[in-house]
C-alpha cells in the first residue's frame, strides 16, 4: 500500500473512533402529548422520524402520526406535517423502515374504541418519498392476519393458573379462545426487521393479552401471516436481532410484576415459533426499548436502565451478540420522562435515536446523535 494511501486510511479510522455526541429538539416543548417516535435514514441520508400527536389516544379523537425530516447536513429539522390521519379516530405507535428495494414503510395502529386493545393495524409503502413534506403512498391497507396456533400456545405456556395472579391468567386464557378479541388488537412499536429471504418482521403486542406476536410476509405486504405467540407475563413491545448464524432474539418490555427486567424470546425459524420467555439481567420499568445490530457485528440497545421510573435512558453495547452487554452510557438522566426511544446505524457508521421527551416544560421528541466511541467512555465522572 502506497504511504498516502495508507495514511488517509489510519486518519479515516482515527477520525471514526473520535467520540461525539449531540441532541436537540425536533421541535420546541409544548402541552400537547407527543409520543412513540420511530426514526429512519433514508438512502439519500435526510433523517425521517414518526410519533403520534393529539389531546391523548385514551380519551381523545384527535390523535395523528406526524412526521418531520432533518435534510442531510443540517443542523434543524423540517416543520412537523401529518403522515397519518384517520377521521374520528386516534392514530398511534407508528413504526417505519426502508425494505431491500429503497421502499418506506409506515405501518400504526388506529385506536377503534379509545382502548388499546381496539387497535387495528395499518401500512402504507412508498417509492417517492425523498421530496420534502409527505411521501406519495402507492399502497396502503389493512394489516389483518390470523394468530397461528393461538389459543392453543396461550394454554400451553399458561397451564393451569393458581396463585395470586390465577383470575388474571383465567381471563387471558378466555379471551384466548375469543377470535375476534384474538385477530384485533394487536400494535406496532418498534422497527420491522428484512430477514436475507426478503421476508419482512413486524414485531407486535397486545395490551388485551400483555404478550406479544410477530407478523411477517414473504411478498411485500400483499399477504400476511403470524408467528405463534410469544406469551410471557407482560412481555410487550418486542424488538428482534439476528445473530450471524441466523437466531433471532426478541427483547421486550416488562409488563409484569416485580422484579422487572428486560424479557427474551429466541427464534431458530426466521420468527415462526419462538423459545418460552426469560427474564435478562437487564432493568425495565414497563418501558419501550429497541436493540439493534451494527455493521461491524456489534449490537446497541437504548432504554431506560431502571425497575422504576423513566427519568434515566440509557445505550448499551455488546461485542458478543447480546450476550453481555460490556459498555453503557446515558442520553439522559435527570428530572422528567424520557422513554420509548428508537434507534438506527447511519451510513456513516453514526448512530441516531430519537425518544419522548417530557419535562416540566412540556413535552416534545428528541433526537441524539452519537457513535460507540462516545458509547465506550462511559458517563463523566
Amino acid at each position: 500500500m502506497r504511504f498516502g494511501l495508507w495514511l488517509a486510511v489510519c486518519l479515516a479510522a482515527a477520525a471514526q473512533e473520535k467520540s461525539f455526541h449531540s441532541d436537540e429538539l425536533i421541535f420546541p416543548l409544548e402541552q400537547w402529548h407527543n409520543h412513540a417516535s420511530c426514526i429512519v435514514e433514508l438512502p439519500n441520508r435526510d433523517l425521517l422520524t414518526v410519533w403520534y400527536h393529539g389531546s391523548g389516544e385514551r380519551t381523545a379523537d384527535d390523535v395523528i402520526v406526524e412526521a418531520a425530516r432533518l435534510p442531510r447536513g443540517a443542523s434543524s429539522w423540517s416543520p412537523r406535517f401529518t403522515i397519518a390521519d384517520t377521521p374520528n379516530f386516534p392514530d398511534a405507535n407508528p413504526a417505519v423502515f426502508i425494505d431491500s428495494k429503497e421502499r418506506l414503510w409506515l405501518l400504526w395502529p388506529v385506536i377503534l374504541a379509545n382502548e388499546w386493545h381496539t387497535a387495528l393495524m395499518k401500512y402504507k409503502v412508498s417509492s417517492d418519498y425523498l421530496k420534502p413534506g409527505v411521501p406519495k403512498w402507492e399502497r396502503e391497507d389493512n394489516l389483518l392476519f390470523i394468530p397461528r396456533n393461538f389459543a392453543a400456545k396461550v394454554k400451553e405456556a399458561i397451564g393451569a393458573p393458581s396463585g395470586p395472579r390465577a383470575p388474571y391468567f383465567a381471563e387471558i386464557l378466555r379471551r384466548a379462545s375469543d377470535k375476534y378479541f384474538s385477530r384485533l388488537g394487536w400494535m406496532t412499536r418498534a422497527h420491522p426487521t428484512e430477514l436475507p429471504s426478503g421476508r419482512i418482521l413486524v414485531p407486535m403486542y397486545s395490551d388485551g393479552y400483555d404478550f406479544s406476536i410477530v407478523a411477517y410476509t414473504d411478498d411485500g405486504g400483499h399477504h400476511w401471516q403470524s408467528s405463534e405467540p410469544v406469551v410471557g407475563d407482560g412481555s410487550i413491545q418486542p424488538s428482534i436481532v439476528r445473530r450471524k448464524d441466523g437466531m433471532l432474539l426478541a427483547y421486550m418490555r416488562d409488563n409484569g410484576p416485580a422484579p422487572k427486567r428486560i424479557h427474551l424470546s429466541a427464534s431458530r425459524d426466521d420468527g415462526v415459533t419462538w423459545s418460552p420467555v426469560e427474564d435478562t439481567d437487564i432493568p425495565n420499568p414497563g418501558s419501550g426499548m429497541e436493540a439493534i445490530a451494527l455493521r461491524d457485528g456489534s449490537w446497541v440497545m437504548i432504554y431506560n436502565d431502571t425497575e422504576k421510573g423513566r427519568d434515566s435512558l440509557a445505550v448499551s453495547l455488546s461485542d458478543d451478540e447480546g450476550r453481555s452487554w460490556k459498555w453503557m452510557r446515558h442520553l439522559e438522566k435527570q428530572p422528567g420522562s424520557f422513554h420509548y426511544p428508537s434507534i438506527v446505524q447511519a451510513a456513516d457508521g453514526s448512530l441516531h435515536a430519537s425518544y419522548s421527551y417530557f419535562v416540566s416544560g412540556g413535552k416534545a421528541i428528541k433526537h441524539a446523535r452519537f457513535n460507540t466511541a462516545w458509547i465506550k467512555q462511559g458517563d463523566p465522572q
